[in-house]
Formats: structure tokens, C-alpha cells, sequence
């Protein structure tokens, strides 16, 4: 925390005086047991609980029955230390990243105790959902007193983030593309592969809006490959000058599947696939398949979004719309208004 703070004070802003509330983002996929009085436990301990019968998940149960133990995201763990941990801390968490548990029913917002009693889940160690102001963060902090007033995850405070209204979306360009479209105040069950999430709930009274989700596994990845693994580049930001000297590809075609395919095909057997290789090819037309396949990937859930909802605005943000080829790129592949927020 003394780091945002310190770098708020150098940026002229009024720290002491000013802060009225901070609000917590995070990756809201990735779960943590807690076992209180002790601590926060790890996460693939909680992973091995709740999927597999092995020996060390005995201790977890044991603690489940004696009262010890709860449940919730790396927001759930930060909120509880910054409200007071083991003295009185808040178990809440938000419903963005609840809903990214699959414990909550999207249109109740609470627990979905079907979901519950078959993965035999006790609902008393899960985190209450909350979507108003949450508390103050207490003493021995930076910043005692002040107010936590907000919660959402990393997708859904890009969608807030970039002002996305029903009919809009936005692609988030990272380690992996994330593309959410705004549907407004009826979660839509998707037939082109794609997945009904929420984007925002801002308030006990408001409305909720939910959102239709493509996730793309791999994508600034790729780039990390081409530098680590193969050596065609030594920083990320050399790609762009390196593919902008080819007009083309070449006919070189390549598709990242290292961990296989997520939105729309869900093919978890897929693999990778580098095409069209001759005796001309070089490492800038390798570099420019590798960013004409984020654009491709990009394309196939701007597609099945396209099947879903017609034509939509999308804005653009994460570290590599810095690449003014790739975002080029993605327009040629897909014309659609586009706005940059790197």
C-alpha cells in the first residue's frame, strides 16, 4: 500500500488530506482459503480441496468443522487483513468476483446452494456478497479510517473503467485478450461459445449489468515466446518495428494454442501451429503472424459477439494497443469503431 500512496504524493495529490475511499481490483479466478485465527492458507491448497480426496485435504475439512476455516478471492484475504484479520476482519467480497467462483447464481446474486450441495460446499465458510460501501480499513495500516468503497474484478473494472453502456464492449490486450460486451440488465445465454458474466453492479439499488465474455488464453504471450524461448527479439516492444518490415506474412500462418484454445472453440487438445514456412521466410514474417494472430483470435469472439448481439462500439486497452501495428492490424481484420485506451 505505501507505494500507490507515495507515488499519489509525488503526483501533487493531497494523500493526508484528501483520500475519501480506495476501491480493490483484482484477478477475481483466483481463490484463497483462509484459516482464522491462523491465516490466509494457499491457494492450491483450497484447489486440492475442493477437487481431489487426498490426505492433505482432511485438514482442511477438520477446520471447516471447527469453525476455522473460510473461502474467497485475494480480494476476500485483502479486505478481511485491511479490516482487521483476525480482530473482527470483513469476510465480504464483491459480486463480480463471485461470480467468477461459480458459486453464485448470476441472476439472485447469492449463493447457488444446488452448485453448494454438490460439491458439498458448507455456505457458512464462503464470503458474503456485497455491492455497497464495505467498511474502513483499520488501524496499523497506512491508512486508517479511510473507506473501502469498492470492489470489482480486473475484466469488469476495465469494463467500468472504459465506460462501457449496454451495446458497448472493450478488449483488453494482455498476457491474453479479454473481450466483454455490455448486455445490459438480462444476463444472455450465449450459442456461439461464449460465456454470460456480470459487468458491474454499482449499488444495492442499482441496476445490474451483465455482460457476454470471450477469453483468449494466449496472446502478448506469444510475443514472450518469440523473446524467451526463441531469441527472434529481446524486448516485447522490438516486435512492431521488427514485423513492420514485411508487408506480409508471406503466407506464414500461426496459431498460439500452447495451452489450447479458449473462446469460442474451447478445444483444450488443441496445439500450436506455425504454416506456411519456405525458403524465404524470415523472423519478421514470423513476427507478424505471431501479431496477426492475437488480431485472428480477437476476430473469432468479435464474430460470435457479432452472431449474438450486431454490431457494437469497442474500445481497446492493456500494454500492447502500445503496438500501433497490432491495433492496425485488428482494425483490417475487423472494421469496427475503435478507441484506444493504452
Amino acid at each position: 500500500m505505501p507505494h500507490p500512496l507515495d507515488k499519489a504524493t509525488a503526483d501533487g495529490h493531497n494523500v493526508d488530506g484528501g483520500l475519501k475511499a480506495i476501491g480493490l481490483t483484482d484477478q477475481g479466478e483466483t481463490p484463497s482459503f483462509g484459516a482464522n485465527p491462523l491465516d490466509f492458507l494457499s491457494t492450491k491448497l483450497s484447489s486440492v480441496w475442493m477437487l481431489a480426496p487426498v490426505p492433505s485435504a482432511d485438514a482442511v475439512k477438520d477446520a471447516i468443522k471447527k469453525g476455522y476455516a473460510i473461502f474467497g478471492t485475494i480480494d476476500t484475504w485483502l479486505i478481511w487483513n485491511m479490516t482487521g484479520g483476525v480482530n473482527g476482519g470483513l469476510h465480504v467480497t464483491d459480486v463480480t468476483n463471485a461470480s467468477r467462483t461459480m458459486l453464485m447464481n448470476l441472476k439472485t446474486l447469492s449463493c447457488d446452494e444446488d452448485t453448494l450441495k454438490t460439491l458439498g460446499i458448507p455456505a457458512e465458510i464462503l464470503p458474503r456478497f456485497n455491492t455497497e460501501v464495505i467498511g474502513e480499513i483499520c488501524k496499523g495500516w497506512p491508512i486508517p479510517s479511510i473507506k473501502i468503497a469498492g470492489c470489482l474484478g480486473d475484466q469488469h473494472i476495465a469494463m467500468l473503467g472504459q465506460a462501457c453502456k449496454k451495446g458497448e464492449a472493450k478488449s483488453t490486450y494482455d498476457t491474453g485478450p479479454f473481450i466483454l460486451l455490455n448486455t445490459g440488465e438480462v444476463p444472455i445465454k450465449s450459442g456461439h461459445g461464449l460465456l454470460t458474466t456480470l459487468s458491474y453492479k454499482l449499488g444495492p439499488q442499482a441496476q445490474t449489468n451483465y455482460a457476454l465474455e470471450g477469453s483468449i488464453v494466449i496472446a502478448g504471450a506469444a510475443v514472450q515466446w518469440l523473446r524467451d524461448s526463441l531469441g527472434i527479439i529481446k524486448s516485447a516492444s522490438e516486435i512492431e518495428d521488427l514485423a513492420a518490415m514485411v508487408e506480409t506474412t508471406g503466407g506464414v500462418y500461426f496459431v498460439p494454442a500452447f495451452n489450447g484454445l479458449f473462446a469460442p472453440w474451447w478445444r483444450e487438445d488443441a496445439r500450436g501451429v506455425c504454416i506456411g514456412i519456405t525458403r524465404f521466410t524470415n523472423k519478421s514474417h514470423i513476427a507478424r503472424a505471431v501479431l496477426e494472430s492475437m488480431c485472428f483470435q480477437v476476430k473469432d469472439v468479435l464474430d460470435s459477439l457479432n452472431n449474438e448481439k450486431g454490431e457494437f462500439l469497442l474500445r481497446v486497452d492493456g500494454g500492447a494497443t502500445a503496438n500501433n501495428l497490432l491495433m492496425h492490424i485488428q482494425v483490417m481484420t475487423y472494421p469496427l469503431l475503435l478507441t484506444y485506451e493504452s
